[in-house]
């Protein structure tokens, strides 16, 4: 991708994110509840209105609606996202601390989840129709269609509470912690990876140039390494940026079930406690990170197939 295209779409995501947050700020500024109320109550007070007035008036919510927004995106630029309202703290402050163990999370699913993928959709394709492959095939049609809430539960209780094998409330501060919730996000995605890698390599064997190969007297173990598994790389790719960026948003369901404290399970404090300088800063964060992975993909495409920079000149 050259530096024009790049500026260009750099240019886009911001403009979509100018939008993005005027219309969830719309959203959250027409919301029924108050804020200041709820945060008062939430700490166990019960104010008066006079109280509940100045405070509103401290913290800018008295104002018009586009004074308010133009007030927190200058504040955005500059690196303050506002204060919670249910916890009290900076924004920034709280979403740093939980950014970190989100992040670890993903990866750690996104590792087991190319383990458990990669070989097993490769050798189902080779071994088409054969028991291996039919047991693959079973594997992620469970796998489709177990919610992730479900797997979570399961894991919970007989790993986690019968066989007492690894820790029930996933603290994130060690990868013990880590290996339930992240084998629970892996479990759904690899079914979809494996029967995505699959396809691909069916297609790939019917190809001129693996029938060549195979006539010219090349080991079939070669042609899967070098000429086969390149070719997987592009869609997987795509796939993988996806992925990461749904895992870094929080998996809400699953944070919430193994009490990980990510900003998935961030989120949904922030939703019931009406906490809506943290919704808002968790809706920006979501939408930076899938735009920017996104554009990274876009941009790993010149470097894994040079004729997709050909063809976008």
């Amino acid at each position: 991708m050259s530096k024009k295209n790049i500026l260009s779409r750099v240019l886009q995501l911001l403009i979509t994110l100018v939008g993005i947050t005027f219309i969830t700020f719309s959203l959250i500024y027409l919301a029924p509840g108050d804020p200041v109320r709820t945060m008062y109550i939430s700490s166990g007070n019960i104010p008066s209105e006079e109280i509940i007035e100045q405070t509103r008036e401290a913290m800018g919510l008295n104002k018009p609606f586009l004074v308010q927004y133009i007030d927190w995106l200058g504040g955005v630029l500059t690196g303050d996202l506002g204060m919670s309202f249910s916890l009290n703290k900076p924004v920034i402050d709280i979403i740093a601390k939980r950014i970190g163990k989100t992040l670890n999370l993903s990866i750690m699913s996104l590792v087991i989840m190319l383990t458990i993928s990669i070989p097993p959709g490769i050798i189902s394709a080779i071994k088409a129709n054969k028991p291996f492959d039919y047991i693959v095939r079973a594997y992620t049609s469970l796998g489709i269609s177990m919610p992730g809430f479900l797997v979570g539960t399961l894991l919970l209780y007989f790993v986690g509470l019968k066989l007492n094998l690894l820790p029930i409330v996933s603290i994130g501060n060690n990868i013990e912690s880590l290996i339930l919730p992240a084998t629970t996000l892996a479990f759904a995605m690899s079914a979809k990876y494996i029967r995505q890698i699959r396809s691909i390599v069916l297609d790939e064997l019917t190809k001129d140039y693996v029938i060549g190969a195979k006539a010219r007297g090349i080991r079939f173990c070669d042609i899967v390494i070098k000429d086969i598994f390149p070719n997987i790389l592009l869609p997987l790719v795509t796939l993988l940026g996806i992925s990461f960026g749904s895992l870094l948003s929080g998996v809400a369901v699953v944070e919430v079930i193994f009490s990980y404290p990510g900003i998935g399970a961030m989120a949904v404090d922030a939703i019931t406690s009406y906490d809506y300088s943290l919704i808002q800063a968790y809706v920006l964060l979501i939408s930076i990170i899938y735009m920017s992975v996104n554009l990274l993909v876009d941009i790993s495409y010149s470097f894994l197939d040079p004729r997709a920079e050909k063809r976008s000149r």
